[in-house]
């Protein structure tokens, strides 16, 4: 009788293991979904402080909704001024290189440096000597030719006695009248040869052009001068008055005729560059007759008398110029004027002591003050302190200016503590304390 064969094992179906991932993959979705509903019913049953805490948060805040501290002004009806605004350079009204109009050696120099001079004061000494040789030249041929002249006049006279007597002929006394003129052109030509050498010898003193003051000496007694040098000798430059170019924006020119028309001269003031001292006062001189095509802008000038000397040439300062005085404008304080992808707003305080976002339109700025042209009336309350955590309908108290900030933080101290003690937290920490 044959022996039967051994029994074999089957190897394990891919069936029966992904039955088994399939079942691990169920209870965990399942868990997923408990812990979900767990959380949900969590914030379905928190309690209504815990809400009322977050919402107020949300409104600047704190849990406990106390309201935040801020400082409040109310909008003034005031008079105020426009000014335009420029930056500007200061020039001189006259400005004069000094230089030798003879060459030669430069002898002597007869100013200080930073001096101040008069139109034709005295500056430098060109050595003379050479212009004193050609002038004594020039006067001895002209008296050369004086005296030729004389002589060939008298003989003119003689030949017309003897014509009139027909002792010579009248070609004769044409050629003597011929001569007379040439010796009357010669002598002319030598007198201009001596005001020539006059004219050198006179360029040889180097007097002041103008009136001013002198700046730094360019050459040195003993080099030569000509009257080619670039630099010349000194500049002079004139300090009173004094003039200043600044440009303004094209969209401003009209505004400036329409003053220029109302009233007279604009008054203009030159501050530092700083804009915190006033140099100068003065008044609108002159515009440009055309607009800078590649700035778009328009130069101006004013002038100053500058008696104090405060403005030096090209110095730059900041230009104010008085365009009008608009009356009885609604203003407020620069600090309360708020920008933002709505345009300009402000926060309104309302009587409840709720503050609402305000649309403003804004006018021209004086100082730390804005004009208002529509939005606000005189006497409405506006946040100047304390913006940085302002919504909408935020609860808020006002305060002292300059308490706003540190009173925010100290209240934001204590709401927090505050929650601890007294919130469901706390009286539950309390509750177990008692018991143990």
């Amino acid at each position: 009788m044959a022996t039967p064969p051994p029994p074999q094992h089957e190897p394990t179906s891919t069936s029966s293991l992904s039955k088994s991932d399939s079942g691990r993959k169920k209870l965990l979705a399942v868990l997923v979904i408990a812990a979900i509903a767990g959380l949900g019913w969590h914030f379905m049953h928190q309690s209504p402080a815990d809400g009322a805490g977050y919402q107020s948060g949300r409104h600047g805040m704190g849990k406990t909704g106390a309201p935040q501290p801020v400082t409040a002004k109310p909008a003034v009806k005031t008079d105020m001024t426009v000014y335009l605004n420029a930056l500007g350079t200061v020039t001189a009204n006259y400005t004069a290189t000094v230089r030798s109009l003879v060459n030669g050696q430069l002898e002597k120099v007869y100013f200080h440096e930073g001096q101040q001079v008069k139109a034709g004061d005295l500056l430098a000494q060109v050595d003379p000597r050479p212009f004193q040789v050609l002038l004594t030249q020039a006067e001895g041929q002209l008296a050369k030719d004086q005296a030729l002249l004389k002589n060939a006049q008298i003989d003119l006279l003689r030949y017309k006695a003897l014509l009139a007597q027909n002792s010579i002929a009248e070609q004769q006394v044409a050629t003597q009248e011929a001569l007379v003129r040439q010796y009357q052109g010669s002598v002319k030509a030598d007198q201009g040869q001596v005001d020539s050498a006059k004219l050198q010898l006179t360029y040889s003193r180097i007097t002041a052009p103008i009136s001013g003051r002198v700046g730094l000496r360019q050459v040195d007694p003993g080099n030569n001068v000509s009257t080619g040098d670039t630099n010349g000798i000194v500049v002079i430059t004139q300090e009173q008055p004094m003039n200043v170019v600044y440009p303004v924006p094209e969209a401003s020119l009209g505004a400036i005729i329409k003053a220029r028309r109302t009233g007279g001269p604009l008054p203009v003031e030159a501050w530092d560059r700083e804009n915190t001292v006033k140099l100068a006062d003065g008044k609108l001189l002159t515009t440009d007759n055309l607009i800078d095509t590649t700035t778009g802008t328009l130069k101006l000038k004013a002038q100053f008398q500058n008696t104090e000397n405060a403005l030096f040439p090209n110095q730059f300062v900041n230009i104010r110029m008085k365009l009008e005085t608009q009356q009885g404008v609604t203003a407020i304080p620069t600090a309360a004027l708020q920008r933002g992808k709505q345009g300009n707003f402000v926060y309104l305080v309302k009587p409840d002591q709720t503050v609402t976002l305000r649309k403003v339109t804004t006018g021209p700025t004086e100082g730390d003050q804005v004009a208002v042209t529509d939005g606000l009336q005189p006497g409405d309350l506006v946040v100047v302190d304390g913006v940085d955590q302002l919504r909408e309908g935020t609860k808020i108290v006002q305060v002292k200016p300059g308490a706003s900030s540190g009173k925010h933080k100290g209240q934001h101290g204590k709401g927090a503590s505050g929650n601890a003690a007294s919130g469901p937290a706390g009286e539950a920490s309390k509750h177990h304390k008692g018991q143990a």
